[in-house]
């Protein structure tokens, strides 16, 4: 059951991380002097910056859960 639960909140999060752009107020107001080629860079970016906490956050959970696994055998 939890498996299911994780899968679908992970896929979740994948299927929506390109439509949610997030950005400071110092980005926005830069980006709105620019153009838009430069306001997508930004986003990206964010984008690409935000990914990294999940990621070590998840390998976090997964050897915790290999090592509770492991130490019940």
């Amino acid at each position: 059951m939890h498996k299911k639960i994780i899968f679908f909140s992970v896929l979740f999060s994948v299927l929506t991380i390109k439509s949610t752009f997030s950005q400071c107020a110092m980005c926005k107001a830069v980006v709105e002097n620019g153009d838009a080629s430069m306001a997508e860079g930004v986003n990206n970016g964010i984008t690409y910056l935000m990914v990294f906490p999940y990621l070590l956050i998840g390998i976090l959970f997964y050897t915790i859960y290999r090592y509770k696994k492991r130490s019940k055998i």
